[in-house]
């Protein structure tokens, strides 16, 4: 039996990653109503900001709960999710987020994680 690789999502890089949704969403929402001539623009910043700091604290305790593990040669995730290490043909790395390509094409994504390289080198290392 092998050791098994325990992979959770860090607290901070979700808040840091919600705070960027936010700005973007704001930005967005106020550039939405500068385009329909609407003389409030400043309410956008307001609806975006709001919307995203809903959405948070709302998905928080399930985002934060997602658990990987890589245990004799197996990769299980949240809902079920099972992938052979022999069937993973690429990990990649984006912003705060590790990405999980198989040979049949799935996509999966272990998220909010604080160093996301390090994360996909110690998947790599389990291959």
């Amino acid at each position: 039996m092998s050791a098994s690789l325990v992979i959770t999502p860090d607290r901070a890089t979700y808040i840091r990653n919600h705070a960027w949704m936010a700005a973007i969403g704001m930005g967005g929402a106020m550039a939405v109503l500068w385009i329909m001539d609407n003389p409030h623009v400043w309410t956008g910043a307001v609806a975006g900001l709001a919307a995203i700091a809903l959405r948070g604290w709302y998905m928080a305790s399930e985002e934060l709960a997602a658990r990987w593990e890589i245990s004799d040669g197996i990769l299980t995730g949240p809902f079920e999710r099972r992938i052979t290490l022999s069937d993973i043909a690429q990990v990649n790395s984006l912003f705060g987020y590790v990405q999980i390509v198989t040979h049949g094409g799935d996509k999966h994504l272990i998220k909010y994680q604080s160093d996301p390289k390090a994360t996909g080198a110690r998947i790599k290392e389990a291959l």
